[in-house]
């Protein structure tokens, strides 16, 4: 493949390696979670946006597991608009 075929944007740069920890997590439960929102959303990010996951893709996988499940509630500092939206899209699709 030709280095003409990749976007050398910043930011998409930054989408594909976020989508990418996205689904290698070490659990599939996050995996599921974490990846399937990227997959459904990274693209339309925002700078800010993608400051606000890739600060989310710092988290323990049990514990965004059990944000998604209830079990515990979400953290001051991670409780924003894209997390948020994490979850109520983890919760929906299970529902």
């Amino acid at each position: 493949m030709s280095d003409t075929a990749f976007n050398h944007d910043p930011l998409e740069i930054r989408k594909r390696k976020a989508r990418f920890r996205a689904w290698h997590r070490g659990t599939r439960e996050a995996d599921l979670v974490v990846g399937g929102f990227a997959d459904r959303g990274l693209a339309g990010l925002s700078e800010m946006e993608l400051d606000l996951f890739e600060a989310l893709l710092e988290e323990a996988d049990a514990d965004i597991v059990k944000w998604v499940t209830g079990e515990l509630p979400l953290p001051a500092h991670q409780d924003n608009a894209i997390v948020r939206r994490m979850i109520d899209q983890a919760r929906s699709l299970t529902t």
